[in-house]
């Protein structure tokens, strides 16, 4: 009696197929377990535990003033001095209270949030504006998104320009 081959080859090409795919999988990474900004701005890391999230600005158009949005967040054990300085404005320097989050620009949450103007936004909105973060002996370059009032989220938030200036 001679024993047929065609179940053993089965075998092997079911475990081979199996075998390649495990060792695909393998090669690329979870992408669920990285960091990512779920929104409109940007998210900056310069520790574990400092950290710029949702950063945009919103202006009218090139050359205006524009209201930057986000949130600066401390999670150390230590009160930390942050400068953002988008490129051809003044930089905004925030203090952040060990463990508390700022929300910059009034609308995070509702109401609450500090002012934070620029005189001068060197993008077109729908480009990115050049901007470093520096906290905590950390700095980081990031392109910043720029929106204007097309958005109804952002309407409200584009600052009118100053006459005279």
């Amino acid at each position: 009696m001679s024993r047929s081959a065609r179940p053993a080859r089965s075998v092997v090409v079911a475990a081979s197929a199996a075998a390649g795919t495990l060792l695909l999988a393998a090669c690329s990474p979870t992408t669920t377990v990285m960091p990512y900004a779920p929104s409109d701005g940007a998210r900056v890391n310069l520790t574990d535990t400092v950290r710029g999230l949702n950063l945009l600005v919103v202006s009218a158009a090139e050359g205006e003033p524009g209201t930057i949005l986000g949130a600066l967040a401390n999670d150390s054990a230590e009160t930390v001095e942050f400068e953002l300085a988008p490129e051809g404005a003044a930089p905004l320097t925030v203090s952040v209270p060990a463990g508390e989050t700022v929300y910059l620009g009034g609308g995070f949450p509702e109401g609450e949030g500090l002012e934070a103007l620029i005189d001068e936004v060197a993008a077109i909105p729908g480009g990115d504006l050049e901007t470093t973060l520096s906290g905590a002996g950390a700095q980081e370059e990031f392109p910043m998104p720029v929106f204007d009032g097309t958005l109804p989220e952002y309407a409200d938030l584009v600052p009118e320009a100053v006459v005279g200036s």
